[in-house]
């Protein structure tokens, strides 16, 4: 996996409010992929918008004429048999105006990419934002830090044929020495992926970050609850444009106000998504991203001794081997067993779920009644 981002020079300007910005959609992200296929299902006597916004059961779109709250159809809830079915930030849809403020969403144009997750209590996927370029994947330098959970994020990212890079906020809270250190162990395990490392404290590597941004191209910041990903983009924004909480100085952990995704537009004519903190990050349907991302152990389970081999307790197996010659990193190689195990249940039917939850509680209830005949 190799990632060649060139960096333009760009000037930042104040924002203004996006309502009151002039564009045309191709500012907003629309190409010939898009208008193909809008031709394509018979759309073309619908002009086409972007989601930007989503709330419960309505949508704010926009175009070269403005912006709208708009709803699906009735026919389209009755037709929909999954949340993939309906629109997500980013989607791009085509709508008939009814008002100067209101509009029907007609249909939803295929998407170039697609950011979905799952939660384990739940047998759908959650759709994240679709037709992203970039994934600002960040983490908080504070005792969240977790190098699985980088992986995680990357997973989704590349399964959902998206660019990832990686940010380190909040680098006021440790020393350069132990940034350094951090970022030494990232670039080892994952030595394609952009780093950059920010605070908006001391606005270190703020200016770097804004070099990314291109004008039509889309941007998804990705993160735990309380990383610091509204803060950044209030930095982008030059304007206190999102609403942030304070982390917990016992706890170190904060709650996120923002509870819808949303998309803002810099002056420069990029966009950034905002997402809702999660602890949860399900790994849903991403055999490819798993094998991408973890390339190195998908490259030497092709000598293993057996095709189906589980790299858990087979003889023979070459991955186990280089684990165990240290040739493999460990928690790298954890991380993968477990990533794996999760895409795979995932995968599994309803009926197969049950079963196996039918059986893993007879297990429980042999095991206590084990435990009351020792006691």
């Amino acid at each position: 996996m190799c990632l060649n981002i060139k960096v333009p020079s760009l000037n930042f300007v104040i924002i203004k409010p996006m309502d009151k910005i002039k564009i045309t959609l191709k500012d907003l992200g629309y190409d010939d992929f898009f208008e193909s296929r809008r031709k394509n299902l018979g759309l073309i006597n619908y002009p086409a918008a972007r989601v930007v916004a989503e709330y419960r059961e309505i949508y704010k779109v926009r175009n070269n004429e403005g912006e709208f709250l708009a709803k699906v159809t009735g026919k389209h809830m009755f037709a929909a048999t999954k949340r993939e079915d309906y629109p997500a930030v980013g989607d791009w849809v085509t709508i008939e105006i009814l008002s100067e403020k209101k509009a029907v969403i007609r249909g939803i144009l295929p998407r170039k990419t697609i950011l979905k997750k799952k939660y384990s209590n739940r047998q759908e996927n959650q759709i994240i934002a679709t037709n992203i370029d970039t994934a600002f994947i960040v983490e908080s330098m504070d005792r969240d830090y977790n190098l699985n959970r980088f992986e995680r994020f990357l997973v989704l990212a590349i399964e959902g044929n998206i660019t990832p890079v990686f940010i380190l906020n909040k680098t006021d809270l440790i020393s350069h020495i132990e940034l350094n250190d951090r970022v030494a162990k990232i670039q080892k395990r994952f030595n394609t992926v952009v780093i950059i490392t920010t605070s908006t404290i001391s606005e270190e590597g703020l200016y770097e970050l804004k070099k990314y941004i291109k004008k039509g191209k889309t941007y998804c910041f990705l993160g735990s609850s309380g990383v610091g990903k509204s803060s950044l983009i209030n930095k982008l924004l030059q304007k206190e444009e999102i609403k942030t909480r304070e982390m917990g100085m016992i706890t170190g952990k904060g709650r996120h106000t923002t509870t819808t995704r949303e998309m803002y537009f810099l002056e420069n004519g990029g966009l950034v998504v905002d997402n809702p903190g999660t602890r949860e990050v399900g790994i849903a349907d991403s055999d490819m991203g798993i094998e991408v991302v973890f390339d190195e152990i998908s490259h030497l389970s092709k000598e293993c001794k057996y095709s189906d081999c589980t790299h858990i307790n087979e003889p023979g197996c070459i991955v186990l081997k280089a684990v165990k010659e240290e040739e493999l990193d460990k928690e790298k190689y954890t991380n993968f067993i477990k990533l794996k195990k999760e895409a795979e249940f995932y995968k599994m039917t309803n009926l197969e779920k049950r079963k196996k939850d039918r059986k893993f509680g007879q297990f429980i209830k042999k095991a206590k009644k084990s435990l009351e005949i020792i006691r």
